[in-house]
């Protein structure tokens, strides 16, 4: 099966306190929004985080919580 490629539109914003990334689905595949005043390591973070969401579908599940905290022990954050 070949891999299919998904269009990731990447912006630099201004974020609110706490929050380094927003993903969000579009018609023509993602858009990743990163807080503009992190450092380019916190940035690759981010953005890696973004994708990890991305790769795993977590756009169809509902729990929050459990997205999120799969997120960060599959990474070892």
């Amino acid at each position: 099966m070949a891999k299919t490629h998904i269009p990731v539109f990447t912006y630099y914003i201004d974020l609110p306190d706490g929050i380094n990334e927003a993903v969000m689905a579009c018609a023509d595949g993602y858009t990743v929004y990163i807080k503009e005043s992190l450092d380019k390591e916190h940035r690759q973070r981010a953005f890696t985080h973004a994708l990890h969401h991305i790769h795993n579908d977590d756009f169809y599940r509902s729990d929050v919580q459990q997205i999120e905290s799969q997120a960060h022990t599959k990474k070892g954050d």
